[in-house]
């Protein structure tokens, strides 16, 4: 074959999206089968993130997806460095422009013929999309398809000559056929004794995987020995979008049906030699798409060609991938046939085995050497219509990996920590009360319990993930509080209207009590000694004021404080005096109001409640008092027992008319607040027994926040970082005021902090 110098444009590694994997082993093919392979290909690559990736040398060039004028640079990069060819990858979303027109710009100012790869063929586009399709079939010299469903939808929808068009299957890895699934790989995955079923991609509404979730109690309950795997990231779209809320709604699904013990969340990005692993230990692949206008299917094509059985929802590339006893379709959106024709598969091994075979020797004709020859030949076809053969030498490949991350049971995966919101509500004077919509409200300004809440959040952020674009915050909430108290009478205010006007001379004993906390956990987890010495200033000025309180929240609150306070000057006799003072008296208020069915100090049950537990549990372990501390565990056992709907799910006291001895409750409004406490209480009940249930139980409280709770919808809003006011009887309270917000991120680190002390990691 005469010898080309090729230019490839799409997504690559590590960027993480199929095109990016598909861009990289096509090249890795078209590499293999040039000669001087490692001096005679290269990449231009397009990136949704500004500072781009940590590509490869193979990289030549990239393109930000957004930024018009680095369309033509690349052009001109290409044109100067005498390439011969360029094969596009081309999908709407990946470039900038109305419906991806940017590209445009590149491949009109190209000195050499293109080819391009058609990764999505609608059969009812926009006119937008049409009229890119239409303009991209002029603008090169062939169109690549990967279904013959797709060369039909172009001459049929978009009038595309049928001499244009050209057929060229999905690559796949040429692995050798498993005469029956492997046993070893699972047994390394904990699944000894299982049979598995996998589905792996980036994950996204439009996959699925809701559905084939239902289906699994009828799977199960024929077969108990089943694992689930879903394996894969959230698409990087979808996370911007809307951030992690699919995933998050599906791991609700499975708590609800009770499948957690069958259901694995692999969240990881993986290697090819790890996803050959896993589809050869698979005894089934599922892939539950909800439309049929799916014309590729890079997941499904790697089943069908390493051997796999599938189940798989009618779209058009499963159509064609599956026909003729490759594979078994189930309707759309049926979980009672997909448990059906799985529960079939798993009862009729022979017949598996068949359809592995049919699939597995379909798909030798489609192994990336084959595809990568066919992408040469076309090339070298085209270049012998053209007349300008320009080539000078570019590109050396560098291994393209992306690094493992951790498998994470469903317990164990968290939403990423989004300070967006926190940081809209901030301006230069502190944080705001409260919002319309994610709009912050400047009608009723700022108050100290909410830029200590916020004091609270970024410091621990800080502690957590060592930011320093957190420190501005962390200062504008300590400024706040340290212009919030009043020397005169050695108390904190709370109000402050817009206008910068104090409205009290002094706040309730629980908002000094928060200010407190607040201040104790700056000086705790400040960034350098100038914050701690602010901190620590402050902090000492408004404790003499504790001493006379009545409020037994305020006693937690300081208490809390103090604890945190104490992990830095923990020698302070003052300090450990107060701490014991406060903490008896707490507890002896549990000693006078508790009953055998009514674990509590009070005769009704209203805000902020976890703090009188966390606070006996803090206390009773570092005093220490051991009689204390047994009160405040089985006081939060009772209070998440109170709290627990008949489901199982969390339902927290609401605060129209709180929960009383008598039984009388309240089902709203529902704060976040009352979570946040209780998520706080167990996580120290976590860090002080060990043991796994308040980690189990941390995770039940955090998915309220998620779509757990009487009104089955998400208080977190992923796209805002925001968290709604709370559940009304009319439904969700949609103001994302900071109380709210700050109460979401509270309960979000405690959950990061605990599961990194037990051993798991975040996403």
């Amino acid at each position: 074959m005469k010898s080309m110098k090729i230019a490839v444009i799409g997504n690559y590694l590590p960027r993480q999206c199929g095109i990016a994997t598909f861009t990289t082993d096509l090249c890795d093919s078209l590499a293999a089968g040039l000669k001087k392979s490692d001096e005679r290909l290269a990449v231009v690559a397009m990136d949704d993130i500004d500072k781009g990736y940590p590509y490869p040398d193979r990289i030549g060039f990239q393109v930000r997806a957004n930024v018009q004028s680095d369309y033509l640079h690349a052009a001109e990069f290409l044109n100067v460095h005498k390439f011969d060819a360029a094969i596009l990858q081309h999908e709407f979303g990946i470039f900038g422009g109305k419906d991806g027109s940017h590209i445009f710009q590149l491949i009109n100012n190209l000195h050499m013929p293109v080819i391009a790869t058609l990764h999505t063929v609608l059969k009812n586009p926009t006119d937008g999309q049409r009229a890119v399709t239409r303009k991209l079939a002029q603008c090169t010299d062939a169109l690549v398809v990967m279904a013959h469903r797709a060369r039909t939808l172009l001459i049929d929808s978009y009038g595309i000559e049928d001499s244009k068009i050209i057929f060229i299957p999905h690559g796949i890895p040429d692995v050798p056929f498993a005469k029956s699934a492997s046993g070893s790989f699972r047994t390394r995955l904990g699944l000894k004794n299982r049979k598995m079923i996998l589905t792996f991609g980036l994950l996204g509404p439009g996959k699925g995987i809701e559905v084939m979730l239902n289906a699994m109690p009828a799977i199960i309950e024929r077969h108990p020995e089943v694992s689930y795997i879903v394996l894969g990231e959230t698409h990087p779209h979808v996370i911007k979008d809307t951030g992690d809320s699919y995933r998050q709604s599906l791991y609700q699904r499975v708590r609800r049906l009770g499948i957690d013990d069958h259901v694995l969340f692999h969240s990881r990005f993986v290697d090819l030699e790890t996803l050959i692993q896993y589809m050869t230990s698979a005894e089934l692949y599922v892939s539950p798409y909800l439309n049929e206008e799916q014309i590729v299917s890079g997941t499904l094509a790697y089943a069908v060609g390493m051997g796999t059985a599938v189940v798989s929802t009618p779209y058009w590339h499963a159509q064609e991938l599956l026909a003729e006893g490759r594979g078994c379709l189930v309707p759309f959106n049926d979980p009672a046939a997909m448990a059906e024709k799985i529960n079939h598969l798993l009862d009729h091994e022979k017949e598996r085995n068949e359809i592995r075979e049919k699939g597995y020797r379909f798909g030798r004709s489609a192994v990336w050497k084959a595809v990568g020859e066919k992408y040469l030949n076309l090339l070298a076809e085209t270049l012998e219509r053209t007349i300008d053969q320009l080539i000078p030498q570019y590109a050396k490949r560098l291994d393209a990996g992306t690094p493992e991350r951790p498998d994470i049971r469903i317990l164990g995966a968290l939403p990423e920590i989004n300070l967006q919101h926190m940081r809209i509500m901030t301006d230069d004077t502190g944080i705001l009360q409260h919002a319309k919509y994610s709009t912050p409200d400047r009608t009723h300004g700022y108050c100290v319990d909410d830029n200590a809440r916020a004091l609270i959040a970024a410091a621990r952020y800080y502690a957590l993930r060592k930011d320093k674009g957190i420190i501005p915050l962390i200062q504008t909430y300590l400024s706040f509080m340290h212009y919030s108290f009043n020397p005169e009478n050695g108390r904190f205010r709370n109000f402050m209207s817009y206008e910068r006007r104090w409205l009290e001379e002094i706040g309730s004993d629980d908002s000094h009590g928060r200010s407190i906390w607040g201040l104790g956990v700056a000086v705790q987890c400040a960034p350098h000694d100038s914050i701690r010495n602010m901190a620590v200033r402050l902090f000492l000025d408004g404790l003499p004021a504790v001493e006379s309180f009545k409020s037994p929240r305020s006693w937690a609150f300081v208490i809390i404080g103090l604890h945190a306070y104490m992990e830095v000057f923990g020698g302070d006799a003052t300090a450990r005096r107060l701490r014991t003072l406060l903490a008896e008296k707490l507890f002896a208020l549990f000693q006078k109001g508790s009953s055998a069915d009514w674990l509590w100090c009070e005769d009704t049950l209203t805000y902020a409640n976890a703090k009188l537990p966390h606070a006996l549990i803090l206390a009773g372990q570092w005093i220490p008092a051991p009689e204390m501390f047994k009160v405040g565990i089985n006081a939060l056992d009772w209070l998440l027992e109170k709290q627990q709907a008949p489901d199982g799910h969390l339902s927290v006291v609401g605060n129209l008319n709180w929960h009383n001895r008598d039984g009388l409750t309240s089902n709203f409004d529902q704060q976040p607040i009352e979570v946040m406490c209780l998520i706080d209480a167990c996580a120290e009940a976590f860090r002080s027994t060990g043991e796994v249930k308040w980690l189990d139980q941390g995770h039940r409280c955090l998915g309220w926040f998620l779509g757990s709770n009487d009104l089955n919808e998400q208080i977190y809003d992923f796209k805002t970082g925001g968290c709604c006011d709370g559940i009304q009887p009319t439904g969700i309270n949609a103001n994302q005021g900071a109380e709210s917000t700050l109460s979401w991120l509270i309960s979000l680190l405690s959950m990061y902090e605990i599961l990194g002390q037990a051993g798991e990691t975040d996403r």
